[in-house]
């Protein structure tokens, strides 16, 4: 008697024309999965995807999320959701506080109610931001989240992604749906664009054009940025992990350099005759901007939970970026 062959894991993304998101296809696909998805390409890009149009296990829909028959299908044929769609990068938020907020928190609420109804898996992917003003380093999943005030739109998608990963929790606590919260920290790789103050993509972009590498503030705040392939890993490890249902998991390389230190280091990478100039906050985004002078996971729970953590060189990462740019 012949035996049923198991079918493949079937992933839908949200806003997986993004750039994690078009990563997080390539990993799953290598995996053998099935993956559908959705993006409304207002902030990702259909470049992201276009490796993959020929492959008979992807699938993507161009529509907004709020299309809910639409969503309510494909989270149906999905066995697990990958929830990555929101706004993203600081200078989109600051500039676009509404959007922020509706996007961020409105179709969160959707996602999850859709799948609740079918009990299906989400990954919800949340932001080191929700530590806010913390400054107990390295962070801690249970460390308290401090926010600025209402009066400093920086703070409203912090704090719409905490509401974010407390409704997702809700959902896990109240109705039993299978949820886990990953909160990356500074995800950077080749594909990655400097449209929304993404600071690794615009040092590299301005370095290798020969203008002056912009650095806000006084370039002394640190941060430690992953390589997103090692995330996207991290990613499927937790949607396959039962330990990691109902957890809130931090995801990111414990390796810290300041943004000074990092545009010196794209200057030399790129053998770049580029000034690095400083622009100080207020120019750059708003008069009373509050940036946080480091941001740095403790990844204990990651490691205990599916084995290994983000740990690229970040030079190795910067190369990476360098090379990317160059081919193009």
């Amino acid at each position: 008697m012949n035996q049923l062959k198991p079918q493949p894991t079937r992933a839908l993304i949200t806003g997986g024309a993004g750039f994690i998101g078009g990563h997080l296809i390539k990993h799953l696909l290598s995996l053998g999965q099935q993956v559908e998805v959705i993006d409304d390409l207002s902030t990702g890009s259909i470049e992201n995807i276009e490796p993959f149009k020929n492959s008979p296990e992807f699938s993507y829909t161009v529509a907004d999320m709020r299309e809910v028959p639409l969503l309510a299908e494909m989270v149906d044929r999905a066995d697990v959701v990958y929830h990555l769609a929101a706004a993203v990068g600081v200078r989109l938020i600051v500039e676009s506080p509404v959007k922020t907020i509706e996007t961020n928190v409105g179709c969160t609420e959707t996602v999850l109610k859709l799948a609740n109804k079918k009990g299906k898996k989400v990954v919800i992917a949340s932001t080191s931001e929700v530590y806010g003003k913390n400054d107990t380093v390295p962070f801690r999943e249970d460390h308290d989240l401090v926010m600025g005030p209402t009066s400093k739109s920086r703070w409203s998608y912090a704090c719409s992604k905490a509401i974010d990963e407390f409704l997702a929790l809700a959902y896990w606590r109240a109705r039993g749906l299978p949820v886990v919260v990953a909160r990356l920290f500074n995800t950077v790789g080749p594909g990655q664009t400097g449209r929304y103050g993404m600071v690794l993509p615009s040092f590299v972009r301005q370095a290798l054009s020969g203008k002056p590498i912009t650095v806000y503030g006084d370039g002394t705040q640190s941060r430690c940025f992953s390589a997103v392939d090692e995330v996207v890993h991290c990613l499927s490890a937790l949607a396959e992990t039962p330990e990691a249902v109902g957890q809130v998991v931090n995801v990111g390389s414990t390796q810290e350099v300041s943004i000074l230190g990092l545009a010196e280091m794209v200057k030399k990478l790129t053998q770049s005759d580029s000034p690095i100039k400083m622009i100080p906050y207020e120019e750059a985004y708003e008069e009373g901007f509050e940036d946080m002078p480091r941001r740095m996971p403790d990844v204990s729970k990651l490691r205990e939970l599916v084995g290994f953590a983000p740990e690229m060189d970040i030079e190795q990462v910067v190369r990476s970026v360098i090379r990317y740019y160059r081919e193009r």
